[in-house]
């Protein structure tokens, strides 16, 4: 897994779901539109994060690549710790991977306990997409 340096402009991650194959341009459509919502640029970002099976994933690697910021992959169980703080958990997500959410699990996995989702998951065809950020504490 690729480390993140979080600071005062870098603080979000986007969680990223898709089926395999999903299209570069409808994901990245969709990163673009979750960020607009969220109110951040791609210089907000931190990491692009998803699920372990998507770690190869064309679309996803080509996000992550445009916004010049790590992609990061966790495993089904990882994702699954984070259920309670989902905004929209899924049963057939979790039939169909082993979690009740991909996009917005693997936001809050990339930043930790502290870490809240800015924007619940929302949809195209073949992809999710979920926005989490972390607080930085003053000194």
């Amino acid at each position: 897994m690729s480390e993140i340096i979080i600071g005062e402009a870098r603080r979000h991650v986007l969680g990223l779901g898709c089926e395999h194959g999903a299209s570069v341009g409808e994901v990245m459509a969709l990163a673009v539109e979750a960020l607009d919502a969220a109110g951040i640029s791609g210089a907000g970002l931190a990491a692009v994060a998803s699920i372990d099976s998507r770690r190869a994933e064309r679309a996803i690697l080509a996000v992550a690549a445009h916004f010049a910021v790590p992609s990061l992959f966790f495993d089904a169980a990882r994702l699954e710790a984070e259920t309670p703080r989902l905004k929209n958990p899924s049963e057939i997500v979790f039939a169909r991977v082993g979690c009740h959410g991909v996009a917005e699990s693997a936001a809050l996995a990339a930043l930790g306990a502290d870490a809240e989702l800015t924007l619940g998951k929302i949809k195209s065809r073949h992809a999710t997409a979920a926005v989490a950020c972390i607080g930085l504490q003053k000194a």
